[in-house]
Order: structure tokens, then C-alpha cells, then sequence
């Protein structure tokens, strides 16, 4: 698989993909700043060998997306951004995760000791290959191989991380810093939950999470500007519970050396039906509010308060 930059193009919602695809598209602006979107989990290319290994419909399967998020920051490039948007379904392979953080229990055959995944993330069967989707569902009804998975790490993972570390020392080499905004979606139960924890000011869901990996990953202008601005127009944020940061955020994440990384989830609910997967109203009012953000950010670095 060759991985390709391609222009923003109008995609079907769902592609059941026979042959090898470009792993990602990147879609950039016509004045580039140091800015960098990407949505790792909205991808909607569902391999038919996975299909076929699959225990799930194509509803049930589908429940982990991020549906839409990558059409909700498609904006993003009129604000100086780069946008990088996987192309492939995170049921099929998790970009947001380390490259071999597998589960061996999902296995026939042995695993070398470097994929065999200890962390709290396989433990929950959401490794880069995941085990179950929304509500525990099971994914597989047969045990996949080694060579399945390698595949799979090697002709999407690999690829998109190379473009998207790419992307960040360009923005670094000719801006001198480079911010990363990984962006996420989150089921609205979850939402609910941490709105009834009382992280949060008030009453009802939380709107969005901001993680920065407590501080480590972003420097905290950033963090407490995204937060400003979607709480000056309402929305309810918290950050870093239950969304510290993940993978990416983690690795990317090195304020030291002027290369930040800020991950956002937002409430689903805000902007589809769940069930359906298919947008409502509220999504063209969030996706007006996201350019206040991205103008926002942009203004930030054009006036160099970073």
C-alpha cells in the first residue's frame, strides 16, 4: 500500500475497501502556520478480510468510529491549519495507539515478545487491534494471526505516523514550534458519567475533555485558550478525566522542544444520533463553533504568544 496526500475530496460514509487504500488524506492550507489537525479515529474503510473475520454487522461494528470528526475540522484549513485525517476504521487498526500494543489472547499463533501489550488498553481489549467495540461487543469470531496484524501495522499505521511526524517538522522547521490537535469524539454515556462525577462546574454532561497529559505534552496557554473559547460559548469542558491523551498526544508531546500536542474529545450527542451515526442539527452549529477555536488558535500563533 503507497501511502498518498490527497486533496479534500467528498467521501461516502461507509466503504467496504477489496483492494488497498491510502491510509490517510491531508488536506492543506493555502497560508500555512504551525498548526496540525488530525482525526485518527473517523476513518470509514472497512477491509473485507476483516468483514469476514468479524462476528459483528456493519452497525455494531461501526459504534467505535468517531463518525464525522474529520468533517467537523475539514474548516480547520481556511485557519492555517494542516489537516490529517486516517482513512482506514479503528476497529480495523487504532493509529491512536503504540504500533505492536496487541492483545495475545486475540491470536492463534505465538507472538514475538515485542507485541505482546501489557497496558491497560489491551487489558481492556482496545489495543491497536482492538477486541471488542462499544458495549463489550466482540469483534472477531475467529482468532486472527500475526501476519494479519503485522499487515495492518505496517501499510496503515506505519504510513500515517510518518506523514503526520512529518508534517510536524515541517510546521518546526519553519516556524520553530509545531501544535498538534488530535481530535476525538466520545459516546455520550461516558460524557454524562463525568458530568455526574462532579470534575466538572454544574449540572448535566460534559461537553468535551481536554487532555494534555496533565501538563507534559502541551504548553498550558493552549490547553486553557481551547478551553476559554469553547466555555465562552457555552459548552461545559473538563480535562484530562477520563481523556488524558493517548498515544499520540503522549509521543508527540514535547513542549521542551516547542513541538505541543493537545488531544479533544467532544460529546456525540452534540452533533449526531448515536444509533444512527448520521448527523442532526446540532452539527453545523458545532462546526461553526469549531472555527471560533481554530481562529482562535491561529491568532495565537500569528501573534506569537507561544
Amino acid at each position: 500500500m503507497t501511502a498518498s496526500i490527497v486533496a479534500s475530496t467528498a467521501r461516502a460514509p461507509l466503504v467496504w475497501s477489496q483492494s488497498a487504500e491510502a491510509p490517510f488524506s491531508i488536506h492543506r492550507p493555502t497560508q500555512a502556520q504551525p498548526l496540525v489537525y488530525a482525526s485518527p479515529h473517523s476513518g470509514r474503510l472497512y477491509p473485507k478480510d476483516m468483514m469476514a473475520a468479524s462476528a459483528l454487522d456493519a452497525d455494531a461494528i461501526r459504534r467505535s468510529e468517531d463518525a464525522l470528526v474529520d468533517e467537523l475540522i475539514g474548516a480547520a484549513t481556511g485557519h492555517g491549519a494542516t489537516v490529517i485525517a486516517a482513512s482506514y476504521a479503528r476497529a480495523y487498526i487504532d493509529v491512536n495507539r503504540e504500533p505492536y500494543e496487541l492483545d495475545a489472547s486475540m491470536f492463534e499463533d505465538e507472538l514475538p515478545d515485542f507485541a505482546r501489550g501489557r497496558s491497560a488498553r489491551v487489558a481492556a481489549g482496545l489495543g491497536s487491534i482492538a477486541r471488542i467495540v462499544a458495549e463489550g461487543q466482540e469483534i472477531y469470531a475467529r482468532k486472527l494471526t500475526f501476519a494479519e496484524a503485522r499487515e495492518r501495522i505496517e501499510t496503515v499505521h506505519r504510513p500515517y505516523h510518518a506523514a503526520l511526524d512529518q508534517l510536524l517538522t515541517e510546521a518546526t522547521a519553519d516556524f520553530g514550534l509545531a501544535i498538534l490537535i488530535d481530535w476525538h469524539s466520545m459516546p455520550a454515556a461516558a460524557a454524562r458519567t463525568l458530568g455526574q462525577s462532579g470534575d466538572i462546574a454544574g449540572a448535566g454532561a460534559c461537553d468535551l475533555v481536554l487532555g494534555d497529559r496533565f501538563g507534559a505534552a502541551c504548553a498550558p496557554q493552549i490547553t486553557a485558550l481551547v478551553q476559554a473559547e469553547f466555555e465562552s460559548m457555552g459548552y461545559r469542558v473538563a480535562r484530562n478525566a477520563p481523556y488524558a491523551g493517548g498515544y499520540t498526544t503522549e509521543f508527540y508531546g514535547r513542549p521542551q522542544v516547542k513541538r505541543h500536542a493537545l488531544q479533544v474529545e467532544i460529546n456525540r450527542s452534540l452533533y449526531l444520533n448515536e444509533a444512527t451515526l448520521e448527523s442532526h442539527d446540532g452539527f453545523a452549529r458545532l462546526k461553526t463553533d469549531l472555527e471560533r477555536v481554530f481562529a482562535a488558535l491561529s491568532a495565537l500563533v500569528r501573534e506569537r504568544k507561544i
